[in-house]
């Protein structure tokens, strides 16, 4: 760590000279393990004195006039406090604007110019909320409206809320979200996610919050994988008939239930191709009414009666439309269907007609056995 000056001269030295503070502090250095990587390649929140060099941000439109960006050409005075921060583009380091004590305007500093202690008095007490998940903590923070950027990065280009949502606080999660903080941040040691997070860490609710928030349930990491992906990953690596991990893999379970949720919720199934699996790892082919690539699909996922028809050998077949309707058995509705494939029209109940096809022959009139079907209008195909 850099010794701290007191520097009465400081005000002449330009880049690449760091720029020191007037009074002193200690600087926490902070370590959070993860270990979703080799353990060879830890990942260490800390505050580093030796950060690399950083292109300068450009100006935000949105930045008052009053700010301007560090100018390696233009003198300095000494440094009085930071008083805002901001994250490069792609969580690639820190700006920090500093309050000077001469009357030269504020000015948006690389954190690689300022001295670590600088940086340390400012953003420890971030990082110690985040590691800790200390929801109260954090809020005092950003409600003390001291210029913070919530998708503040460490040197890995971890936010806090990616530190949260791996300690599994639902608290700090919604708390962050709500002061604007990136549900899709990716970071720079892996191109994990918020949500990479909960499902490597197994915390179901952070997911289904993360999911509910707008986090998005396929971004890919580094190596392409969702946090489905690596659910499933650190399930299967899990050991099974242990009591020590029975536990890990419900909460496992859970985490792939949420994401399969949310990834499937709204596709609509045409048809069952063939199963794989058996128990827990029971899977269909399911064939997509959208027309999307065939997908081998967890048995919990799909509807119940589609399951059925294909263990008990149903077959289905495309239908032409709807030509009639007589009461049948108990009072019930059947239609009479036409196929595509073939010429004979076959009276159906009611749950096993497309409602689609149903809706548009009640709009067109649709009348009882005995009409002229010849005169019937014939509606889009459909599926049965």
């Amino acid at each position: 760590m850099d010794a701290l000056f007191v520097n009465p001269s400081l005000s002449a030295l330009n880049h690449p000279q760091k720029l020191l503070p007037t009074t002193t502090s200690s600087p926490l250095s902070l370590s959070f393990h993860l270990h979703l990587r080799p353990p060879h390649h830890p990942h260490n929140l800390s505050v580093s004195a030796t950060a690399p060099a950083v292109e300068n941000h450009p100006q935000s439109e949105s930045d008052p006039p009053q700010f301007s960006n560090y100018d390696e050409d233009e003198n300095y005075g000494e440094v009085k406090t930071i008083i805002g921060s901001r994250a490069l583009e792609n969580g690639a380091g820190m700006e920090y604007l500093i309050e000077w004590e001469d009357d030269h305007a504020p000015t948006w500093v690389p954190a690689s110019l300022i001295a670590s202690d600088v940086v340390a008095e400012y953003e420890n007490p971030w990082w110690i909320a985040a590691k800790k998940a200390d929801d109260r903590a954090l809020k005092e923070i950003i409600e003390s409206a001291d210029g913070r950027d919530v998708d503040a990065v460490d040197n890995d280009g971890r936010t806090a809320l990616l530190f949260v949502a791996g300690l599994g606080s639902e608290s700090c999660v919604r708390t962050l979200v709500e002061a604007g903080a990136d549900v899709n941040h990716h970071d720079n040691g892996g191109g994990l996610t918020a949500l990479h997070m909960a499902a490597g860490y197994v915390r179901p609710g952070v997911a289904k919050l993360l999911v509910e928030l707008g986090a998005d349930p396929e971004a890919g990491d580094d190596r392409g994988r969702t946090p489905l992906d690596l659910a499933r990953e650190v399930l299967n690596a899990t050991p099974k008939g242990n009591p020590v991990q029975f536990a890990r893999r419900l909460g496992l379970e859970s985490v792939i239930k949420i994401l399969e949720g949310a990834i499937f919720e709204y596709a609509e199934v045409q048809e069952i191709m063939e199963r794989r699996g058996k128990g827990n790892n029971l899977e269909y082919l399911v064939k997509w009414k959208d027309g999307g690539d065939n997908d081998w699909i967890k048995a919990n996922l799909i509807a119940e009666d589609l399951i059925k028809d294909f263990e008990e050998g149903l077959e289905y077949a495309v239908a032409e439309g709807v030509l009639g309707r007589r009461d049948g058995e108990e009072g019930k509705n059947e239609y009479l269907v036409k196929w595509a494939d073939t010429e004979e029209a076959t009276w159906e109940p009611e749950e096993n007609v497309d409602p689609q096809l149903i809706k548009e022959f009640e709009n067109v009139g649709g009348r009882e056995a005995g009409v002229d079907f010849a005169k019937t209008p014939l509606s889009s195909n459909g599926t049965v």
